[in-house]
């Protein structure tokens, strides 16, 4: 009789800490082109060593029932394979019911956009600009629909729009006014408003531009060097702040990568091993036994034929094939008088998010570890503690990898509040 050990668990796939370069189109209006929302994504992303290829489709007042005629947009379209599409609506009629906007109700046609933009490329991801509340709310639809007679009234009806559109069409949301009022609440001296108490001013915008960064790059902008002159170093922290923690202590709720796989797997047995595929959002499966032997079973079965240590690699994939995930684990087969052995490794972080320190909950026997950010720098290091003081740590997500041995580890995602 063989028995299973784990030496290692979970070479799970990180966040990529390398540079990232992105190819999106904007569709909407005067609210993405006011103060050049594409460009000042892009600044902010090379801040961080990242790029952004950007083009636009933003006419002045345009609706998602124009954009959907409209020859530049369907162009535009059509003209690359872009990872991101935003689509940015008029700013009142998300926040009014269909009996006041009649044939230019949202929802419809933000669906129809989401069908052009995936006809040209399945693989592109919608993301829903969620937009702000007028300064003083609505007063031009007050009468008809009196959720809109206030700020927040017609904020919370933007984004019960918003968010419906996204899960009708299983998109993303980028939550620029869900900052927005978090900024108004937290910081209510800065002015995020043009004069007409509807468009962005600058500080606005580069709200707007931090929460996009953080929304397609899952990134923190915190200390992101880009600061259009006229902002303040200390308006352009907090701005930063509270871009980054809206958009990155809420990544499901914003349905920020909801489509994309996540890889994983457990197995039990003695001289055939039996695989149970425990991933979520995946329908095709590409096993790698370490062995030689291979299957793109969901649920498969291995029988070892030596005593040896063994690369078991799962990658998953998406329903459009578009994004995939990996994991592997090692393990080692020995001949075995006796079973019982625990084959099953469990970690945990919690709180996650936290503020001030995390606990780590894990039967792994690690000797060290290090906390290492986006940019690949290790910023704390540890050895057997449980209790890890983090209050120093800038706000954002962070991976912490624990150690047996150089090659036997487990990684973990964390995110700083």
């Amino acid at each position: 009789m063989k028995k299973i050990t784990i030496i290692i668990v979970a070479l799970l796939s990180l966040i990529s800490v390398n540079a990232q370069i992105k190819k999106v189109l904007f569709i909407g209006n005067s609210y993405t082109y006011a103060n050049d929302l594409p460009q000042l994504l892009k600044d902010l992303a090379l801040s961080k060593s990242d790029t952004v290829y950007t083009d636009q489709s933003t006419p002045g007042g345009h609706y998602f029932a124009a954009h959907v005629n409209n020859t530049t947009t369907l162009t535009k379209i059509n003209q690359d394979q872009w990872d991101y599409v935003v689509l940015q609506e008029q700013s009142q009629i998300p926040a009014l019911p269909q009996s006041i906007t009649g044939g230019d109700y949202s929802p419809p046609h933000a669906t129809t956009l989401d069908s052009l933009i995936k006809n040209n490329n399945s693989c592109s991801e919608v993301v829903f600009y969620m937009t702000w509340g007028r300064q003083n709310g609505d007063a031009s639809y007050c009468t008809q629909h009196p959720p809109v007679c206030t700020y927040n009234g017609m904020q919370q009806e933007l984004r019960n729009t918003y968010m419906q559109m996204a899960n009708t069409n299983s998109s993303t949301v980028s939550p620029v006014g869900v900052a927005w009022k978090n900024m108004r609440d937290s910081f209510p001296s800065v002015n995020l408003y043009a004069g007409d108490g509807s468009h962005p001013n600058l500080h606005g915008s580069y709200l707007a531009a931090c929460v996009f960064y953080s929304t397609l790059y899952q990134k923190s902008c915190i200390g992101a060097s880009f600061v259009p002159a006229g902002i303040t170093t200390i308006d352009a922290f907090n701005i930063q702040t509270i871009a980054t923690n809206t958009v990155l202590d809420s990544l499901s709720l914003w349905r920020i990568n909801a489509n994309h796989p996540t890889a994983n797997f457990t197995y039990s047995g003695g001289g055939t091993i039996n695989f149970t595929n425990t991933s979520n959002n995946d329908v095709y499966y590409s096993w790698n036994f370490g062995d030689g032997n291979t299957s793109t079973q969901e649920n498969p079965s291995n029988t070892y034929n030596a005593n040896n240590t063994y690369q078991v690699q799962l990658i998953v994939y998406s329903t459009d094939s578009c994004f995939t995930d990996s994991i592997t684990q090692q393990i080692t087969i020995t001949t075995a008088g006796i079973s019982g052995i625990n084959n099953t490794i469990e970690t945990s972080i919690y709180p996650n998010p936290a503020n001030s320190k995390i606990t780590i909950k894990s039967n792994f026997n690690y000797n060290k570890g290090v906390i290492i950010n986006t940019l690949g720098k290790v910023v704390i290091e540890f050895s057997k503690e449980k209790i890890i003081d983090i209050h120093n740590l800038d706000n954002g997500v962070y991976i912490i990898k624990l150690f047996h041995s150089e090659t036997e580890t487990i990684n973990l995602k964390f995110v700083k509040d």
